[in-house]
């Protein structure tokens, strides 16, 4: 009987084909793509479908719920059925509703298709991380993960501007039918040249029992536990900085549509190039170690931006300044967490990665809205955002040995199938 704990195939180095980087990135990317091309279209919406502001941006809130509980199905789904039927499936859907999407007559439709959307194709993201841990350990692993993040973080580099072209030159309809192409791509890349990944022999039953039993020995497990709820954490701060920054930029300090996009750009950067740096770290250095530390320079650079926003110091390229430097931080931190929370569960990767998933989704769509509760402002923004850093904080300490007695050992995390969240 083959180990269940270990990777079919199990590899201690990262593919070198761009084109595997490529595949994997691109179906990572379809929720983001999804809710960022979208984006610039929310006044157009809330115009043409004769609704408010809130209703309006509660399309985009549906999309994050749908894509929460999504992954939750979807995972064990893939742990049942292998990892290219679950993709197939999902995504055909995600086009399906794209189309029905752009005819929608009003803004109860639209949501409720976006949350159907939001649900179908998590099956994109919850995928691609199974997929990582069905042939990658360790440092691999994250340094897979990390150069992901290179074709991730294009999509809100980029999404928003494209999305934007098209609404312009269409309408805000045609953005779906965009998304709908993406799809039919996707889908056509899936059957054509992504392998699967999951024999026969290693998965799930999938009966409702056992999916339940995987479940609870995940939630039982507070290491894991602990490291699937920092990446949440970190789109939480992501999320507040996305939704605060528009406000803040232009409203309380003045810049233009074109210099606010330039500075979206720019921070955006900083996340592609902390990652790239995490896969050119993570050949030295265990992700345990990276993780620890990464959190914690977070957290001082969270405190400086906080400094920065209070005092008014350095006006709007001080608030830049202070920003890219606690962005930087952040692409150095969900690939190390998801490796070592994915460790000793390669017998149902598409379980756990799907709770990694839903937790993303969920604290990030509870905790950024708090910086509209707190007023909208630079202080409400940099305080959610150093709020999250320091909950990243104690969550690593409190849940997992990171920052007792040394920490886990050095081995942690390398490619020798080690358990590294087993219960003390």
């Amino acid at each position: 009987m083959p180990d269940s704990s270990r990777p079919h195939n199990p590899s201690n180095r990262a593919p070198r084909s761009i084109k595997y980087v490529l595949m994997l990135g691109a179906l990572a990317a379809l929720p983001a793509l999804t809710t960022d091309m979208y984006l610039p279209s929310l006044p157009a919406v809330e115009a043409d479908l004769h609704t408010t502001q809130t209703a309006a941006q509660l399309t985009l809130s549906g999309t994050l719920v749908g894509a929460g509980v999504g992954q939750l199905v979807i995972g064990p789904f893939s742990d049942r059925f292998g990892r290219r039927l679950p993709l197939v499936i999902g995504i055909s859907l995600h086009v399906a509703i794209s189309l029905l999407c752009s005819m929608t007559p009003n803004i109860e439709t639209l949501t409720g298709l976006r949350v159907l959307q939001g649900f179908f194709n998590a099956a994109a993201a919850v995928v691609a991380l199974a997929v990582i841990r069905d042939r990658f350990v360790g440092s691999a692993a994250a340094q897979l993960l990390s150069r992901l993040m290179l074709v991730i973080g294009v999509a809100p580099l980029l999404a928003p501007t494209v999305g934007q072209a098209i609404a312009g030159a269409w309408n805000w309809r045609a953005v779906f039918y965009a998304l709908a192409l993406i799809g039919v791509v996707l889908v056509a890349i899936v059957l054509g040249f992504m392998p699967e990944t999951l024999p026969g022999d290693r998965r799930s039953p999938g009966n409702p029992r056992h999916v339940a039993g995987a479940y609870w020995s995940l939630l039982r497990d507070r290491h894991f536990m602990a490291l699937a709820v920092i990446p949440g954490l970190g789109l939480a701060l992501i999320m507040s900085y996305v939704v605060g920054s528009p406000f803040v930029f232009q409203n309380e300090y003045g810049l233009t549509a074109q210099q606010f996009a330039l500075v979206f750009a720019l921070n955006g950067a900083a996340l592609v190039l902390s990652a790239q740096l995490n896969a050119a770290l993570v050949r030295k250095f265990p992700p345990v170690r990276l993780l620890r530390t990464a959190l914690l320079v977070q957290l001082g650079l969270a405190l400086l931006l906080l400094t920065v926003v209070a005092t008014g110091a350095g006006g709007a390229l001080g608030l830049v300044a202070a920003l890219w430097l606690v962005l930087s931080a952040q692409g150095m931190i969900p690939a190390n967490a998801s490796v070592l929370a994915l460790h000793n569960y390669g017998h149902m990767a598409g379980t756990a990665a799907a709770v990694i998933g839903a937790l993303q989704s969920g604290v990030a769509g509870l905790v950024s809205p708090l910086v509209g509760v707190l007023g909208g402002t630079s202080l409400s923004m940099a305080g959610v955002m150093t709020g999250s850093c320091a909950l990243a904080v104690m969550v690593l300490a409190l849940g997992t040995p990171a920052y007792r007695n040394g920490g886990w050992p050095e081995h942690a995390g390398r490619d020798d199938g080690q358990r590294v969240g087993a219960e003390d």
